[in-house]
C-alpha cells in the first residue's frame, strides 16, 4: 500500500489545460509535436539542399522564412530541426531523470556511509556550473547530437537525484514502508512497489520543468559548435549559422531562435502548471 495516488490522466490533462497559459502552451507544444513528426510531408523542400533559393533570401511567399547562406529553405530546416531539438531534448531528460531517480532512491533508503559518501559526490558534481560540466563531458567524449544530448542529461544527474533524496528520506519512515519490511518484502520491492509510486508526482514534475532547460541546454551546445554538426538542420546550430549575417540577413537567426523561444516557453507553461496541480501544498487551495 501506498501513502499517494496517482491522478487518472484524463483528469490531470483536463485540470493541466485548465489555465489560459497552460493551455496555450499545450497547443504550441502540439504544434511543434506535429511539424516534428510531419516534418518530411510538411516541408516543401529538402532541409539539406542547397540552391533551392537565392542565397539569403527574404522571406516571400515562395519562402516563408527566407533561405540562408547555402540557398536551404529554412522553413524546410526548421521543421526538420525540430525533430532532432525536441527528440534531443527528451533524451537528456530521461537521462537524468532515470539515473537521478534511482540514485536519489536507493542512496536515501540504504542511509548511513552510503548516503554519506552518495551525497558529498553529489555536492562535488553540483559544485560545477551545469553548462560547464557539460562541455566538459563532451570534450571527453567528442561533440555530436547523441554526445551533447549524454553529457547534458549526465551534468543534470545531481540536481535531480539531490531532490529525490529529499523526498525518499520523508518516506523512509512512513507506516506503509514498516509495514513492508515487517511482511519480509525485500529492498528492492520495497522501493519499487512502494517508494518509487509516491515519488512519480515529484519525477514528472522535475522532467516537464527540465525539459526546457534540456532543450536550450542542447542548442547552446549544437551554438558553441558541440552538438550536431552540419549538414544536420538544428536550432542552435542554425543560430550559430546565422549569426555573421544578422545585420543584413536576420531572418537567417530570428525564426530559429523564435522556434527556440518557442518550444521552451510552451514547455514550462506546461511544467509549471503540473507543478502547481501535483504540488499537495498547493492543490488543497486549487
Amino acid at each position: 500500500m501506498t501513502a499517494t495516488a496517482i491522478m487518472p490522466p484524463r483528469r490531470l490533462i483536463a485540470r493541466t489545460l485548465g489555465t489560459p497559459g497552460a493551455l496555450a502552451g499545450s497547443i504550441i507544444l502540439v504544434v511543434l509535436v506535429f511539424g516534428a513528426i510531419f516534418a518530411p510531408l510538411i516541408s516543401p523542400y529538402d532541409p539539406n539542399a542547397t540552391r533551392v533559393c537565392p542565397r539569403l533570401a527574404a522571406p516571400s511567399l515562395d519562402y516563408v522564412f527566407g533561405c540562408d547562406l547555402f540557398g536551404r529553405d529554412i522553413f524546410s530546416r526548421i521543421l526538420h530541426g525540430s525533430r532532432l531539438s525536441l527528440a534531443v531534448g527528451l533524451l537528456t531528460v530521461a537521462i537524468s531523470l532515470i539515473a537521478g531517480t534511482l540514485i536519489g532512491m536507493v542512496i536515501a533508503f540504504l542511509g548511513g556511509r552510503v548516503d554519506r559518501i552518495g551525497v558529498r559526490l553529489l555536492d562535488v558534481m553540483l559544485g560545477f556550473p551545469a553548462i560547464v560540466l557539460a562541455i566538459l563531458i563532451v570534450a571527453v567524449l567528442g561533440v555530436g547530437a547523441f554526445n551533447a544530448a549524454l553529457a547534458v542529461g549526465i551534468s543534470g544527474i545531481p540536481r535531480i537525484a539531490r531532490v529525490v533524496r529529499s523526498a525518499t528520506l520523508t518516506l523512509v519512515g512512513r507506516e506503509f514502508v514498516d509495514s513492508a519490511r515487517a511482511v519480509g518484502a525485500s529492498q528492492a520491492r520495497i522501493l519499487r512497489r512502494h517508494l518509487l509510486p509516491n515519488l512519480m508526482p515529484i519525477v514528472i514534475v522535475l522532467g516537464s520543468l527540465d525539459l526546457g532547460t534540456a532543450i536550450l541546454s542542447t542548442a547552446t551546445l549544437s551554438f558553441l559548435g558541440l552538438g550536431a554538426q552540419p549538414p544536420q538542420a538544428e536550432w542552435g546550430a542554425m543560430l550559430s549559422a546565422g549569426r555573421e549575417f544578422m545585420r543584413y540577413a536576420p531572418w537567417t537567426m530570428i525564426f530559429p531562435g523564435l522556434a527556440l523561444f518557442l518550444a521552451v516557453m510552451s514547455v514550462n507553461l506546461v511544467g509549471d502548471r503540473l507543478s502547481h496541480i501535483l504540488d499537495p501544498r498547493a492543490s488543497k487551495h486549487d
